[in-house]
């Protein structure tokens, strides 16, 4: 029997998605970032664009009332784990959890203060519609775990995925661009409508697609490469002479020496130049050192 046939037995008389979020007065809270999306065509379009094998588990953060979790149930993947913040949706989903079995682990905490590593056996993706409030520093954190997911299909404000996709000069690029293209390859698939979701929010959604890379774009330090980056674009209209000075005295030599022109301006420079100042400055350091 196909796992979309079973899923269907398992599901029996389970309540539609709308009754479950009226039989546990599941109001979208602002303070969690919730907007519960609710269109069917738009939840099949983002599972059928993460494109989950036989064997894979997913992960999801703030699954709500279970639209996303239900469809993602209905693939090949072994595992579908849900990490939920809300103790409404928690107990929303119980009667799910219990239909479904083993094939669906939930996790009631914050998904930013749970080892996430801890919790999928590779291969595994991670797909959601990520609360807006925090979908930015989720991302980040899923770029920066020991265990790379094969994938990630996620749920963002328009704006969000504009920033994460940025090239150097558009008006988007900045570090957010930097910090995700040189971990990962990433591309907007479709934007979502907000008449999509329940409550309706005042921004556009994107749905995009993130794979990490197996090795960074260039070499750098994490942390150096962020600290120049937060320096750069901190004054972004400013001419990079100026806006990393505070970085080395002679910071015109440097950028000289690594062939980027001190009269640039931040979302000029591309992502490997901002890895070879980092590089530059960290060989500064060592030498300063000895």
């Amino acid at each position: 029997m196909s796992v979309s046939k079973s899923f269907s037995r398992e599901l029996g008389d389970l309540p539609s998605i709308s009754q479950v979020i009226l039989n546990n007065g599941l109001s979208a809270r602002k303070s969690l970032g919730q907007h519960f999306l609710l269109d069917g065509s738009i939840i099949a379009r983002i599972v059928n664009s993460a494109g989950i094998d036989e064997g894979v588990t997913v992960l999801e953060i703030g699954p709500g009332p279970g639209g996303l979790t239900r469809a993602l149930l209905s693939t090949p993947a072994k595992t579908v784990v849900a990490i939920e913040r809300d103790d409404r949706s928690v107990e929303a989903l119980q009667d799910l959890a219990s239909a479904v079995g083993s094939r669906f682990h939930l996790i009631a905490g914050d998904a930013l203060a749970i080892d996430l590593d801890s919790l999928c056996v590779q291969p595994f993706q991670i797909v959601a519609n990520l609360p807006y409030n925090i979908g930015t520093r989720l991302v980040l954190d899923f770029l920066h775990m020991l265990h790379k997911p094969k994938k990630m299909t996620l749920m963002l404000q328009k704006e969000v995925v504009q920033r994460m996709i940025a090239s150097p000069g558009g008006q988007h690029y900045g570090r957010l661009s930097i910090i995700v293209q040189w971990l990962a390859r990433a591309k907007a698939l479709f934007d979502v409508p907000a008449r999509a979701f329940k409550p309706e929010p005042k921004v556009t959604s994107s749905v995009i697609e993130i794979i990490p890379r197996s090795w960074p774009l260039a070499e750098a330090e994490p942390d150096l490469l962020e600290l120049v980056t937060q320096t750069a674009f901190g004054q972004r209209r400013k001419m990079m002479r100026v806006s990393l000075r505070t970085l080395h005295p002679d910071i015109v030599g440097l950028l000289q020496r690594v062939g980027v022109p001190p009269t640039s301006r931040p979302e000029e420079v591309t992502i490997q130049e901002f890895c070879s100042i980092a590089r530059e400055l960290r060989s500064l350091s060592k030498i300063r050192a000895l």
